[in-house]
């Protein structure tokens, strides 16, 4: 048995939101005052989301990546992390956070061999951080960046492309992989920040990003990379890291979505844009057997849409809430 679609897609990637609560308010992805928050009850315990990993892993997901909200919040984040370490069908376990509470964690983290961490940094200025954040933590994130990559862990960077905002530093950004061994990766704003789609001055799309980098250099190559990835990259000659850009609003890397979501809350998302298929959770907590999750998973994978523009069309095109109750 294993995750395939009506379209030939092979589900191997789990995103995995560990709790919809975040100590920033990035202006992207949630209103100033946050959101509502749910009751803890609510959100998956860690036991149900170790089984969750578990059954999964059994069709075949064998690379899961962790999110929020901001996922070191949440209280023992690190002790679901040992456990989800020992399922020996997982290659890859990866950690999404904004790096404002990691630093104490990352001999851990290396030990616990995690895969990669992908580390939200918007902004090279600290006052700019702020505006952008709305919260003074520009420093401790940081010397957290520079720590992460004198770690033996993997380092993405990732910058989301905000017209008024930091578009004037989208250079730095592609300089930070001269002398680094990281990927920086550029993402198309998206409507997903708990009010609906942002007016924008100028449209930093796919194509004007890239348009925008290679006016600044004289050669640019493009860099091989796995089918299903969710960023083209490239690299500039000689330099140590690489920097790439992610089409997650213009939708052009659907064809190849190996992916699904599950929200803190519990709810199956077969695609970002989607409003969510079924709630694992009330399934589990109504007695559902490890057999009968499976056949709901294989049953619900099977009807994933063929890209983010079919998804957002059965909800009528309105995609407003918060990236933090997503999964970011």
């Amino acid at each position: 048995m294993e995750l395939k679609d009506k379209f030939g897609r092979k589900i191997s990637y789990l995103r995995l939101a560990i709790t919809d609560r975040c100590n920033l308010r990035c202006q992207y992805c949630m209103p100033a005052q946050g959101i509502n928050i749910v009751a803890r009850k609510e959100l998956l315990t860690y036991k149900e989301m170790y089984r969750i990993v578990r059954i999964l892993s059994e069709l075949g997901v064998n690379k899961v990546r962790l999110t929020g909200g901001e996922p070191f919040v949440r209280k023992d984040f690190i002790h679901f992390l040992e456990s989800l370490s020992f399922n020996d069908k997982l290659n890859e376990i990866n950690i999404t956070t904004n790096g404002a509470l990691i630093s104490k964690h990352i001999e851990k983290l290396e030990e616990l061999n995690i895969n990669s961490i992908n580390l939200s940094i918007d902004s090279l200025q600290k006052e700019k951080f702020a505006k952008i954040t709305r919260r003074d933590v520009f420093d401790n994130v940081y010397e957290t960046f520079l720590d992460l990559e004198k770690s033996k862990l993997k380092l993405k960077l990732n910058v989301v492309v905000q017209s008024g905002f930091n578009t004037d530093e989208i250079i730095d950004f592609v300089q930070l992989s001269k002398d680094k061994d990281i990927a920086v990766r550029f993402i198309e704003e998206m409507p997903f920040n708990g009010k609906g789609q942002r007016k924008m001055d100028e449209e930093w799309n796919f194509k004007n990003i890239y348009s925008f980098i290679e006016n600044h250099y004289k050669t640019i190559n493009k860099v091989k990379s796995k089918k299903s990835s969710t960023s083209v990259n490239y690299q500039i000659p000689n330099y140590k890291g690489t920097f790439g850009i992610i089409p997650a609003f213009t939708r052009t890397i659907c064809g190849d979505c190996n992916r699904i979501r599950i929200t803190a809350t519990g709810l199956f998302k077969n695609c970002l844009f989607d409003s969510g298929v079924f709630n694992v959770r009330d399934f589990i907590r109504n007695g559902a057997t490890d057999d009968e999750l499976k056949d709901l998973f294989i049953n619900t994978v099977h009807h994933k849409p063929e890209n983010g523009f079919v998804a957002e069309a059965t909800r009528d095109n309105n995609v407003s809430e918060s990236m933090s109750t997503i999964g970011g």
